[in-house]
């Protein structure tokens, strides 16, 4: 793995930055090809809203697209995390008047998914945790992720490839790593994040193409009862595109119509 910070190879951070002490700052995650960012549009468009939430100065778009073909360069096909924190600062939880935002851009290779998960479908795992809300919060990929963290720890693979999440009110949210669509005939639903949860990037991106599909999207408050008496079901997010979903508790799909109609146009869109 590559590490930047702040515009140099580094693998040291300051002791006394905001989002190692606090989780004060966000993150996205993203692929590049030869050092470009696909659907960038859409990421740019996350990471301006996200420090809106959090009251962070956003860096140009320029600068981190500069930032990423140097920190990639020799990494054809690479996965970039993208970490924007408030930077250093004193003992407290009050935020520095005039931060130095601290960037920090991670390079790995890629390593695509299984190939059966998007011919098959994937089992999705029924998480028992809970995820609390805070609308200030809602959508933001925030530094803090330990909800997350602790659900994930409830399966091993290869038995499940993503957990589901429900809300303190037993509402459908998102995926461990992932937003989630159901299809009701020519209808994709997917859950409302207002309260809680994470916007994706290929959320916002199904949202806007869907139409020329021939699919009509709603953002709409989901059950479990809902997702296992949908025609289909998925999960996206920029790393895996749409992987379909084949098993969720005592329900069993094998037809993806949606799915491979998204993937074939995300795959066509990078």
């Amino acid at each position: 793995m590559s590490t930047w910070i702040n515009g140099l190879p580094a693998t040291q951070l300051n002791a006394d930055d905001r989002g190692l002490a606090y989780g004060d700052g966000l993150f996205r995650t993203l692929r590049l090809r030869d050092g470009a960012p696909l659907l960038w549009r859409w990421h740019w468009a996350r990471l301006q809203a996200d420090c809106a939430a959090l009251r962070l100065p956003c860096p140009d778009a320029g600068l981190w697209l500069g930032e990423l073909a140097a920190a990639s360069a020799g990494v054809a096909d690479a996965v970039a995390k993208l970490t924007l924190t408030r930077g250093a600062g004193p003992r407290g939880y009050a935020p520095p008047t005039q931060p130095q935002p601290t960037r920090i851009i991670q390079i790995s290779p890629r390593i695509p998914p299984a190939a059966e998960f998007y011919q098959h479908g994937v089992a999705v795992y029924a998480c028992a945790l809970r995820l609390g809300h805070q609308p200030a919060l809602a959508g933001v990929k925030h530094l803090n992720r330990l909800e997350n963290v602790l659900a994930r720890s409830e399966w091993s693979p290869p038995d499940y490839a993503e957990g589901l999440l429900c809300d303190s009110e037993g509402w459908v949210i998102e995926g461990v790593m992932s937003n989630l669509w159901i299809r009701r005939g020519r209808e994709l639903l997917t859950p409302q994040l207002d309260r809680c949860g994470v916007s994706g990037a290929a959320r916002a991106w199904v949202m806007e193409v869907a139409g020329s599909l021939g699919y009509q999207v709603r953002e709409w408050r989901l059950r479990p009862a809902d997702v296992l008496a949908a025609d289909e079901a998925m999960l996206c997010n920029s790393l895996i595109g749409f992987w379909p979903i084949a098993r969720y508790q005592q329900r069993r799909w094998s037809q993806f119509p949606a799915a491979d109609a998204l993937n074939r146009a995300w795959a066509e869109a990078g």
